[in-house]
């Protein structure tokens, strides 16, 4: 599923909030997964300031009289020495800089990064609060580059040297917080030049790389520094009693046999100084909501339904009637999901709906498009050298655009102005009518791709590389979506088939990149119907996965529906998990393969729940009490 750490490199994966729940131990481990959570870079959707706050310093005057760039300059200059961690960041970088200009192994590049993260985690099951979680944490991360821009101790799999992380005090005492990034600088220092002098002698010996770009592209230093969120005080007494009447809900429902609602509220503020002149400071803030459920069928697969909501604060999220109706419907999809045959093995046409498609966009090119992919020569390099060719339908055409914070009225998880190495956030238009154009860079240079375009990401601890933000997929050549379903039994009839395959909902997937393993994917369905050629209902099935290779895939599109759908999520690479959004039309495949799944043969629970002993529903969850003092949120 999601991989952490060296096995990360054998997938790659796009995914919900449950997923991170599944991963450390689930409601027991809330507290966890919101650290998981809070160590992503700041980069949620609508939280930030645009890219246009950056300064130059040597811009023009303003001809209206307005204020120059020099003097927003100043004004950003009394912002550094306000804040007192950043004053001493720049005070430690500017003193190691000086010491370990003297020594024999000089660094050319040393950053320091601070996280802060605020946060508060309430997690209800059944009408009671199983989590109530606040917390602080402030982290540094140390990256020092030895050698030079063309070969340094970050050369090849010797990136992991590059970057030190530890624990900063919580206050501002600027003599605690010196002393701790003191000692960082000292510990990556001891690492990165041994590093060097493993780099240089690995390649002397080894045969010469196809790829010898430089290690470290050089860029513009850059200053922003973002205005400060107001914090919003959560009053958590009403959102404790939203979440247990919420989660509530589910004890009316005896096949749903686990079901939670987690609302996580974080604050965060990433400041980054380095060695070029940058500064940038970039806070954020997010909320998001996620209700789980799972059930299992009497032959032992599990059985999940999710919903993810996210906002700036907690008021930008749905009304609670809303959220009621959405557990409604998910306890009568699990009902349904249970009763439903298993899906057998297929290859024909299949109609994938705009969330489902997001994902298989995410995970069957966006990957492959990330830079470092093409240089590294244990990965597939599946597009490296078809740049300028047709490598899509000449009707679609497909960008990574963090810079986009809005899709209609769903706001976007990957959205970000400054990356993790401190440049702006650019759109990159990757494939344009079909056409292979670009790639997502970070400051890690591939062939004929020589400077980052804003696409370094990372969570803390880790180097950053070229990552997906928002990648969107737009066709200039739709069809109604209401007709979609006609042109994929018309598809069907066309190839004498008896059903074709609809994908209505998706839960993730991930992808293989590495040349040591097959070049595949498989994205990882919840809601698939069989749609019928001969007038019978659509029939829901359960227990299929989509499996494929990206080169043949991606090449039986044969139709998109005109409007756009979004898919958020948490990704996970080499340089951890970050969040994502994916956005795509629906889409009709000419022929799409399915495996089964594979699951576990547990029994369902053996005793009924509490309440429905003579198996009738007990009415004791409609009528459930409301928290004292809890009434409409604010």
């Amino acid at each position: 599923m999601i991989n952490f750490g060296p096995a990360e490199k054998y997938g790659r994966r796009s995914v919900g909030a449950k997923d991170v729940l599944w991963l450390v131990g689930r409601v027991a481990a809330c507290a966890v997964v919101c650290c998981q959570l809070a160590v992503t870079p700041a980069g949620w959707a609508g939280t930030q300031n645009s890219a246009a706050g950056r300064v130059d310093v040597t811009a023009s005057t303003d001809a209206k009289g307005g204020p120059t760039s020099a003097s927003v300059a100043a004004v950003d200059a009394k912002k550094v020495v306000s804040d007192p961690v950043l004053k001493v960041m720049k005070t430690e970088l500017s003193r190691a800089n000086t010491e370990l200009a003297k020594t024999d192994q000089a660094p050319y590049y040393l950053s320091y990064t601070v996280y802060d993260q605020d946060y508060v985690v309430l997690v209800g099951a059944y009408g009671s609060l199983l989590t109530d979680a606040a917390a602080r944490r402030r982290q540094a991360d140390v990256t020092m580059r030895v050698g030079t821009h063309a070969l340094d101790n970050t050369h090849g799999q010797s990136r992991a040297s590059g970057v030190t992380s530890g624990a900063l005090p919580l206050s501002e005492d600027q003599d605690a917080i010196g002393r701790v990034l003191w000692e960082l600088t000292d510990r990556e220092y001891k690492r990165a030049v041994p590093s060097l002098m493993n780099v240089r002698t690995n390649t002397a010996v080894r045969a010469e790389e196809e790829d010898k770009s430089p290690d470290f592209s050089k860029e513009a230093s850059a200053t922003h520094i973002g205005e400060a969120k107001v914090p919003v005080t959560l009053d958590r007494a009403t959102w404790e009693g939203e979440i247990k009447r919420l989660s509530a809900i589910f004890r009316k429902y005896p096949d749903v046999y686990f079901g939670s609602v987690m609302l996580q509220v974080q604050n965060s503020n990433a400041r980054m100084v380095n060695s070029e002149g940058s500064t940038v400071v970039t806070p954020s803030a997010s909320t998001r909501l996620i209700m789980e459920a799972q059930t299992r069928a009497d032959d032992g697969m599990e059985l999940l339904r999710v919903e993810t909501f996210q906002a700036p604060t907690a008021k930008g999220l749905p009304a609670e009637s809303e959220l009621s109706a959405k557990i409604e419907k998910m306890a009568a999809d699990l009902k349904a999901l249970r009763a439903a045959p298993v899906a057998e093995p297929y290859d024909g046409p299949a109609l994938l709906s705009g969330r489902a498609a997001a994902v298989f966009f995410h995970e069957v090119l966006g990957h492959r498009l990330e830079g470092h992919r093409q240089r590294d020569e244990e990965e597939g390099q599946t597009f490296t050298k078809m740049v300028g060719q047709e490598v899509l339908p000449k009707f679609l055409s497909v960008s990574d655009d963090p810079t986009t914070k809005q899709i209609g009225d769903v706001k976007l998880s990957g959205s970000y102005d400054f990356d993790n190495e401190g440049t702006p956030a650019q759109r990159v238009d990757v494939i344009q009518n079909g056409v292979l154009k670009n790639f997502l860079m970070s400051r890690m240079p591939i062939k004929n791709f020589g400077v980052s375009n804003g696409h370094g990401r990372n969570q803390p601890g880790l180097m950053p590389t070229g990552r997906q933000g928002n990648l969107i997929v737009t066709s200039s050549q739709t069809i109604p979506e209401k007709e979609m379903r006609q042109k994929l039994i018309d598809e069907v009839k066309k190839q004498g088939k008896p059903y074709g395959l609809y994908f209505d909902d998706i839960q993730g997937g991930f992808t293989l990149t590495t040349r040591s393993l097959p070049q595949a994917f498989q994205v990882l369905p919840v809601i698939v119907y069989k749609v019928y050629v001969d007038g019978r209902p659509d029939e829901l099935v359960r227990g299929v996965d989509i499996v494929g290779t990206p080169l043949a895939a991606l090449t039986r599109i044969v139709a998109t529906g005109d409007q756009e759908h979004v898919f958020n999520g948490i990704c996970g690479a080499e340089s951890g998990s970050v969040p994502v959004a994916a956005v795509a039309p629906a889409i009709i495949f000419s022929e799409m393969e399915v495996q089964k799944r594979a699951h576990a043969h547990e029994r369902p629970p053996i005793l009924p729940p509490p309440g429905f002993e003579d198996a009738a529903p007990s009415v004791a969850a409609q009528s459930v009490t409301p928290v004292a003092g809890a009434g409409a949120r604010p």
